[in-house]
């Protein structure tokens, strides 16, 4: 880190490079309990105005309870007077209790007058309690349903709402009875989109994610629930947007194909980007292996989006922008 550091050579990152190595004396003088099998990881997220001396403070907080940064992501734009971290330690629960972490780290935050400061001690706190949406498309369903079955996805799965009638003896279905997940098919128009009840379904969600919900939801919709939401959509945005992407990139004769997993905001499509990835095809493909080359795509795309939300990667910058460790 302090490599890549000098090589900048702007004063602010000067300055942060002199804030690290006094963090990295610090942590080393902590007490050393790095094999303890007591130990447990935790991470911090912080966000707030740009001043001097913000690394040396989050790390003294966490060396002066005797914890030890693992890593630390810092960033500081080019032209805004913001700051953002990452910072992921390990610590002796016996010796700072989770309750006082979030005093210290609340003391921190009134410090720099914070826009956002977040900690997380993965073992100890909650899963985050989710519903996720589909509509006819299993695809990124069952991948998420799979992902989450294998324990790759620290996720509650409280409820599949669907305006598809799945059969009952489908293997989503069949998947959702035996782990004991309620499906919910809301018969939505374009007059009524049922979103009275499916705020009643998901009250007490942290987030939602939408896997191939050919659904738009309303604005007042977004208000009401307030959380966050997380789509996928196929396609690099803001290309190919709304009802039927794969055909209109394949009719492009597009040679890159990609997948977008985005926050859901009022204007279709144009949320902040949390992850992309891309794929080469070829006048050789045809729409199936097209189809199916956009459908692996979406899927990925969608789990490492969910995996770096929850793990506390994800910030806002700059609007409409995201900051992503």
């Amino acid at each position: 880190m302090t490599g890549f550091l000098r090589r900048s050579w702007s004063p602010r990152i000067r300055q942060l490079a002199r804030e690290y190595s006094q963090s990295v004396k610090i942590l080393r003088e902590a007490p050393g309990e790095a094999t303890s099998p007591a130990l447990v990881h935790g991470i911090h997220v912080f966000h707030c105005p740009d001043e001097l001396g913000i690394v040396a403070k989050i790390s003294e907080c966490i060396a002066s309870r005797g914890g030890n940064i693992l890593s630390a992501d810092i960033f500081v734009p080019e032209k805004g007077n913001v700051f953002y971290s990452r910072s992921e330690f390990i610590f002796n629960p016996a010796k700072w209790a989770r309750t006082q972490m979030d005093d210290d780290f609340l003391k921190l935050s009134n410090m720099y007058n914070a826009m956002r400061s977040v900690v997380r001690v993965p073992s100890v706190d909650p899963k985050y309690n989710i519903a996720i949406f589909s509509s006819k498309q299993d695809h990124c369903l069952a991948d998420l349903l799979h992902e989450w079955q294998d324990r790759k996805l620290p996720l509650n799965i409280t409820a599949v709402i669907s305006n598809h009638d799945r059969d009952p003896n489908t293997h989503v279905i069949r998947f959702l009875e035996r782990h004991g997940i309620p499906y919910h098919y809301l018969d939505t128009t374009k007059q009524d989109k049922g979103e009275g009840d499916i705020l009643n379904l998901v009250k007490d969600t942290d987030f939602l994610v939408l896997a191939r919900y050919m659904q738009v939801l309303s604005g007042n919709f977004l208000r009401s629930y307030g959380r966050d939401i997380i789509n996928i959509h196929h396609g690099l945005l803001p290309s190919f947007k709304g009802g039927n992407p794969s055909k209109q990139a394949f009719d492009a004769g597009v040679k890159l194909i990609g997948a977008t997993a985005h926050f859901v905001t009022e204007e279709l499509d144009e949320g902040p980007i949390i992850e992309q990835m891309v794929e080469r095809v070829s006048h050789r493909d045809n729409l199936r292996s097209f189809v199916q080359k956009s459908e692996n795509l979406e899927k990925q795309c969608l789990v490492k989006a969910i995996k770096s939300y929850c793990e506390l990667r994800v910030l806002p910058y700059g609007g409409n922008k995201t900051v992503v460790f």
